[in-house]
């Protein structure tokens, strides 16, 4: 069992900066098509010394999303960042139109939800309220 400090902390959670995926050497190109053109997220200018290992950087409605270059990749399969979304059906009908398969799950309460994957096989939950 763990034992729980008591002390009043001095700090304070504010926001997620950023959540980070893996994907292959040499995915960029298809991750600037999914977060890029299929999610219409802004990609960002990584700082130099980050740039020269790879990957890229997505910002779009608060969320930011970096995406680095693991060797070996290995999709995370359960693993996954929980995105809350206005007009989650119309989300929904996008990925379809771009050929991504949308998986419907109402066992969150108080939330419609869905899951879908990234081009590499990434999971990615998104969620509206109910």
């Amino acid at each position: 069992m763990m034992n729980v400090m008591t002390i009043d902390p001095t700090f304070a959670f504010v926001r997620v900066h950023h959540v980070q995926l893996a994907i292959p050497v040499g995915g960029e190109d298809q991750a600037r098509a999914f977060l890029g053109e299929t999610l219409g997220m802004t990609e960002l200018t990584k700082p130099a010394v980050l740039a020269a290992l790879g990957g890229c950087w997505f910002r779009g409605g608060g969320l930011e999303v970096h995406l680095g270059v693991e060797t070996p990749f290995a999709p995370a399969l359960k693993a996954h960042p929980g995105i809350l979304v206005a007009d989650l059906g119309g989300l929904a009908a996008r990925l379809e139109l771009s050929d991504c398969a949308v998986t419907w799950d109402d066992e969150f309460p108080g939330h419609d939800r869905f899951y879908a994957a990234d081009p590499f096989g990434n999971r990615l939950e998104f969620l509206e309220a109910a």
